[in-house]
This record gives C-alpha cells, structure tokens and sequence, in this order.
C-alpha cells in the first residue's frame, strides 16, 4: 500500500506540475502581449508629448498674432477717429463756405436779373456741400487759379 500511495501522490505531483506549466505558458503569452502593448503606449504618449507641444506653441504664436493685430486695429481706429473727426470739421468748413459763396453770388447778381424766391439756399446733406465744392474748385482750376 505504501508503493501505490507514493505512486499516487507522485500522479498527483506530476499533473500539478503539468498544470502548473501550463498555466505558466498562459501566463507568458498574457505578459508578451502585455509588453507590446506598453511599447505601442508608449509610442502613442510620446506622440501625444510631441503634439501637445506644437500646440502649445501654435498658442502662443496665435497669442502674439491676436496681441499684433489688436495694437493693429486700436491704432487703426485712433486714427480713423481722428480722421472723422477732421472730415466733420471740413464739412462744417466746406458748408460755411457754400452759404458765403451763394451770398456773394446773390449780392453779385446784377439788379436787371431776378431775384431767386430763397436768397440762401439751405443746404443740408453732404453730398450737396461735396458737389458744390467740387464744382468751385473745377472752375478755379480752369481759370487758372488754384482753389
């Protein structure tokens, strides 16, 4: 009975070994998968690295354009500011001009030519002060007389 519990017990030995490789083999399959998987991890964190980086420079390029183009567009507006203000200012002069003009030419009519029913015209719009300008200084041009 010794002998064949020895056997027995060695029986039970051996396929627990055989298990046990097994499982080993199991195991080893699982932790070379394992392994690729890190290396491709760590292929794609170090792509992530490198992207992140570019994107943080394209940040801070883009930072520096918005603060170019913002010194940019405050200038721009300053001096379109100024700009209107100076064309207001002519427009005033240019109305103040076209009211003494048609003074004169009403005081230079002669008394034979008939008053016209306003003496001062009322001009309001821009485009009238703008065309009447222009058309007083075409006539000082082809009189040889700069306007």
């Amino acid at each position: 009975m010794s002998h064949s519990l020895g056997i027995a017990i060695e029986s039970l030995v051996a396929i627990l070994l055989m298990l046990t490789i097994g499982y080993c083999m199991l195991l080893n399959t699982r932790l070379k998968r394992l392994k690729a998987d890190e290396h491709s991890l760590k292929a794609t964190i170090a792509e992530l690295i490198t992207a992140t980086e570019i994107a943080e420079r394209a940040i801070g390029g883009l930072k520096h354009t918005v603060r170019d183009v913002n010194e940019n567009l405050g200038n721009q507006l300053t001096s379109a500011a100024q700009m209107s203000q100076q064309l207001k200012k002519q427009l005033s002069e240019g109305d103040n001009i076209v009211r003494r003009l048609s003074k004169i030419a009403v005081a230079a009519r002669s008394p034979s030519e008939p008053a016209p029913q306003a003496a001062v015209p009322n001009v309001s719009s821009a485009k009238a002060i703008a065309a009447a300008a222009q058309a007083f200084s075409e006539r000082r041009r082809s009189n040889g007389i700069a306007a």
